[in-house]
């Protein structure tokens, strides 16, 4: 039941269904079963409770200049950076991105030249209405040599299906130090896919931390083509009560001498569930590549689920690659440890619990986003053992 495709789509004939289980990188995530009503397009109205959803972002106080985006439309009033003018080039492979042409409204459009010395917030908000979908399609550009800190913040209100989409690009010797965070709507369903091309010698540190919406769906592509790329991607999970969260990463090695690193740390408790799948490629040409990729999950519940497919795809003989995946409870004798030592059971797992997620914190430089991303999962392990 293709529930949320507009008769606009239907007329860009794709020829694309909604995902279902019977796709295998869909086989965790069945969107004909996920998505149970109608998300007609968002209509441009006023849209109320905008400022208290701004200045409820978790780095309010650390972005020196925002961009937002209120249901989809760019929001001048509320944003210090203006738009370029940069056009999309992702190509429509996959259902998701062909939804979000299809309803895809605005989105930011970021060209950086030199080094910006202070962050920058590309920050979305959804306001309470009636079932909607809100699509966007921003498009980065890190020019040669330029580098830049750029969080992308996703929050919202009432039931809406969030679909973004996400292409960078990054020059010969430039540096991307990009933090998204998905706060959605307990109610609302996020899609995204992030395509990344990397030029010679760029660097880029990816952080995902994923704990909101109801249904959540990320895809991200990374590819190397040029020499002498460093690139390390993590990512955490902080899921409770029936969420669903599932990441598909696909790190693409074009060229010799480059350097991937994968990490996620994934807690999970009620009976949420959380998905990784991580795939490596390494190409003909692409000798001398080191790429490793790791997930570990923290299963707080009996009831709490993770699955994960870690796959390695190597067309080269001088390389060096692995991965691996693991989940499970507390570690008890840690637990023990801090106990015999006179810390209350409560605070000695939330301790541990911190030092298991925070490990995913370090690709983060930049102190202050770091130390809100810790306050924001001190607040997550606090609201937890209370329900607990």
């Amino acid at each position: 039941m293709n529930v949320i495709v507009p008769k606009t789509a239907a007329e860009l004939n794709y020829g694309l269904s909604l995902p279902h289980r019977k796709m295998e990188d869909w086989r965790w995530t069945d969107l004909r079963q996920l998505i149970d009503r109608p998300y007609p397009p968002r209509q441009t109205v006023v849209a109320k409770g905008v400022e208290k959803l701004i200045k409820s972002s978790p780095f309010a106080k650390v972005a020196s200049a925002r961009m937002v985006f209120v249901n989809g439309h760019f929001a001048a009033e509320h944003s210090q950076l203006k738009n370029d003018e940069l056009a999309s080039k992702v190509k429509i492979e996959e259902p998701v991105i062909a939804m979000n042409a299809a309803f895809a409204t605005d989105g930011a459009r970021l060209r950086i030249s030199g080094n910006a010395d202070t962050p920058i917030e590309l920050l979305f908000v959804s306001t309470d209405a009636a079932p909607r979908t809100i699509a966007t399609r921003n498009v980065i550009e890190i020019e040669k040599e330029a580098s830049v800190t750029v969080i992308e913040t996703h929050m919202g209100e009432g039931a809406y299906l969030a679909n973004c989409v996400t292409e960078i690009s990054l020059g010969e010797s430039a540096k991307l130090d990009r933090i998204k965070v998905e706060l959605e709507s307990g109610e609302a369903i996020h899609l995204s896919h992030t395509h990344v091309t990397l030029a010679r010698n760029s660097v880029l540190n990816d952080f995902t931390l994923t704990s909101g919406a109801g249904v959540n769906r990320q895809n991200g592509t990374v590819e190397f083509q040029g020499q002498g790329i460093d690139a390390k991607v993590s990512g955490a999970f902080m899921l409770g009560g029936e969420q669903h969260a599932d990441t598909r990463l696909v790190i693409d090695h074009q060229q010799p001498h480059c350097t991937s690193r994968e990490l996620f740390k994934c807690v999970m408790d009620d009976h949420a569930r959380g998905i990784f799948q991580g795939k490596v490629m390494v190409r003909k040409d692409a000798q001398k590549t080191d790429g490793k990729q790791s997930s570990h999950a923290l299963l707080l519940s009996e009831t709490a689920e993770f699955d994960a497919k870690p796959e390695l795809e190597i067309f080269a003989d001088d390389v060096v690659c692995g991965h691996g995946a693991t989940s499970g409870d507390l570690n008890h004798d840690h637990l023990f440890y801090l106990m015999s030592r006179g810390i209350p059971e409560a605070e000695a797992k939330s301790l541990l619990i911190a030092a298991f997620v925070g490990e995913a914190f370090d690709v983060v430089a930049h102190e202050g986003i770091k130390e809100a991303l810790v306050k924001f999962s001190r607040k997550w392990l606090t609201q937890h053992r209370r329900a607990g």
